[in-house]
């Protein structure tokens, strides 16, 4: 049976005009998904035939889809120009006997139509996911592993012209996160800011620390050393920036650290060498150091507390508790 299609295969049928009639689009790397989407809408249709040969349809409670308008959509032979696109968003919202009536197009589509799924989540075990992958239709957008950030983010800067160093790079990661769209963001930044001139660490340095990002960085670092007053200080300014949304994904920055804390801890206790906490906490080689010395200011004690403190404060946040006064105990709480 076929596997999944990987998007860098679909780029390069795309780029050689050779698209498959239909695709199912899935996974959790949201940013990249999107981003092949755009690419194919740009370069399959062009703008002036976009009004004809454009259709987008979507999935849910609030929407009825009709199978039927859809597969009449795609056999229409294209307007002006050579291609039809079909896009059916949130595909996973569709009930289960709607999407097995796409089934027959499905074993003799149009050639002359690209009919796109996109869907949040799967089930390869109904008819219609299961025929798709039979065909060798479906594409897996993975969500990237820490590893393969810095790659992404480097080659990113490539495709914007940014000449940047693999250091500014980390720290734009370790700052940031994984998140591929607020990282492709700040290499966009970094690019209007300086455009052709090569950057290196100061210069990603003094762009970030007039960001939201550098703040979450800031506090991250505070709390490691334990430092209350510094943390409040640092938790202030970040609040005032955020909303209840963000106080979840600064938790989880929290959670994040301390697990990296411990991991640091236990190499360098357990009789490790410095140089190996990079690879145990996947971290750049330039944070070691500073993170051996926060790793000595918690006992085990203390982080098995906090992971207790973070994961009572997490459930709170969800419940709706005040973020203000949750994070701020947090804070507190970590820094005793």
């Amino acid at each position: 049976m076929p596997g999944d299609l990987q998007p860098e295969k679909v780029l390069e049928q795309l780029e050689k005009g050779q698209l498959f009639p239909f695709y199912l689009f899935y996974g959790e790397n949201e940013f990249l998904l999107e981003k092949l989407l755009n690419a194919v809408r740009q370069d399959l249709i062009p703008e002036e035939a976009r009004d004809f040969n454009l259709q987008v349809y979507y999935g849910g409670k609030e929407e009825k889809v009709h199978p039927a308008e859809i597969i009449d959509t795609a056999r229409t032979l294209p307007f002006m120009t050579h291609k039809r696109l079909v896009i059916v968003r949130r595909t996973d919202n569709i009930p289960t006997a709607a999407l097995e009536s796409f089934i027959p197009y499905l074993e003799d589509p149009v050639e002359s139509t690209c009919l796109l799924f996109v869907s949040s989540k799967t089930d390869f075990r109904k008819a219609f996911y299961k025929k798709i992958r039979e065909l060798g239709r479906s594409v897996n957008f993975k969500k990237l592993y820490d590893k393969q950030v810095l790659p992404w983010i480097l080659k990113m800067a490539k495709d914007l012209g940014l000449t940047i160093e693999k250091e500014a790079c980390a720290y734009l990661q370790q700052i940031v996160g994984n998140r591929l769209m607020d990282l492709s963001n700040e290499l966009e930044k970094l690019y209007v800011r300086y455009g052709e001139t090569p950057v290196g660490l100061e210069e990603t340095k003094a762009l970030a620390i007039h960001s939201r990002t550098y703040t979450i960085f800031e506090l991250i670092d505070q709390i490691s050393f334990k430092q209350c007053a510094e943390s409040i200080s640092v938790l202030e300014r970040y609040l005032e920036m955020g909303d209840a949304q963000s106080s979840l994904g600064l938790m989880g920055m929290i959670i994040r650290q301390m697990r990296i804390l411990w991991q640091t801890k236990s190499v360098v206790e357990g009789g490790g060498h410095v140089s190996q906490v990079a690879g145990k906490a996947g971290v750049p080689n330039f944070l070691v150091n500073k993170l051996v010395r926060q790793a000595r200011t918690w006992s085990v004690n203390d982080l098995e507390r906090a992971f207790d403190t973070l994961y009572r404060a997490d459930g709170l946040l969800k419940s709706g508790s005040q973020p203000h006064l949750v994070l701020e105990n947090v804070v507190i709480s970590l820094c005793r």
